[in-house]
């Protein structure tokens, strides 16, 4: 076995999963790139050829306990629904499409704690649904963590090409943000950012910081957090090896990491939209959510499950295809980092 194995799950049953799931699968060297085990339900994956307008081959599993990993460019599919037996309508939210979603992604989980798997790709989910089906978090990053077992530290990150940002503060009010903010915290989410990097293949990772405040709290005038926590917090990421520089002020930050002459490879930024509103400006349909800090590699879109265009075949599958491949560079950096 020489490719990484991938469990892809179709996504909410009520969006545009299914859609791009085809768009992608459609493609030969995306089925080249690994071994590929499709979870969820197989009318969802049908009907998603058919709005696609595009087919793709697959075998299928009949179940997991005879499940073994190939190498050729076949997708594996595996029927699952769990215990969700109502109909999924599409472009409503729902708590059968929630449960679904949240058993079979326990399964796939399962599969890759018991190594069958090397990393799981994930079609865009609902928070709505997911809530309504039982899921305690605010997101998801969270419940994959208790899935996993996993007590440590986490942060999510969103990728670009090879531009990663992470955040210290994630879905939490604008007003909170200053107070969650800590030389801990910034320190745990840089050391996240460079581990994950290096999981990705990158032999010495740059990172930029950025500031909090306007103009970088212009010297104490705009605020201190730059001088109090950020600032002191960098000092000690140096002091640990790790290449930091910053803080840089959030209206020019992202000038570093664009043309030619890019001075870093990722962004840590201190809440959730300083960081996003950049990236989607940059390539919406072509981002990447990485859940980091868990044992497995973990990756699903940048966007969400468009219930508005589901049915209408315009869904843009780039998202997905760089999660994909995302995915597959951290699973593949893994194996050879444990063979050695």
């Amino acid at each position: 076995m020489t490719k990484p194995c991938i469990a892809l799950f179709l996504g909410d049953p009520a969006g545009i999963g299914s859609e791009i799931v085809a768009r992608i699968l459609a493609e030969p060297a995306v089925r080249q790139q690994a071994c590929i085990l499709l979870l969820g339900d197989r009318a969802e994956a049908e009907r998603g050829m058919r709005y696609a307008g595009v087919e793709y081959p697959f075998r299928v599993v009949d179940s997991m306990e005879s499940f073994t990993k190939t190498d050729d460019d076949i997708p594996l599919f595996f029927h699952h629904r769990g215990s969700v037996s109502e109909p999924f309508v599409s472009g409503k939210a729902s708590e059968a499409g929630g449960r679904y979603c949240m058993e079979t992604l326990s399964l796939a989980i399962r599969l890759a704690k018991a190594g069958k798997v090397d990393g799981i790709t994930v079609a865009p989910l609902n928070k709505t649904s997911l809530h309504l089906g039982g899921m305690k978090y605010s997101g998801e990053l969270p419940w994959y963590a208790e899935q996993l077992g996993h007590t440590g530290p986490v942060c999510e990150f969103n990728v670009l090409g090879d531009l990663w940002t992470s955040r210290v503060t994630s879905h939490v009010p604008i007003k909170n943000v200053s107070s969650l903010l800590t030389q801990d915290a910034i320190i745990e989410t840089a050391e996240l950012t460079d581990r994950a990097l290096r999981q990705s293949g990158l032999a010495q990772p740059r990172i930029a910081v950025c500031g909090l405040n306007p103009h970088n709290g212009d010297n104490g005038n705009c605020g201190h957090e730059e001088l109090d926590v950020i600032g002191p917090a960098i000092d000690q990421l140096r002091q640990r090896g790790l290449r930091v520089d910053g803080p840089f002020p959030a209206d020019t930050i992202f000038l570093k990491v664009t043309g030619d002459k890019r001075e870093y490879d990722a962004i840590v930024t201190m809440f959730h939209d300083q960081g996003q509103i950049a990236m989607k400006l940059m390539g919406f349909w072509q981002g990447t959510t990485v859940m980091g800090g868990l044992s497995i590699p973990i990756t699903t879109t940048a966007h969400g499950t468009g219930f508005d265009i589901v049915t209408q075949g315009c869904a843009n599958p780039g998202s997905l295809r760089q999660s994909l491949a995302v995915a597959v560079r951290m699973a593949s950096s893994t194996r050879r980092a444990e063979a050695r």
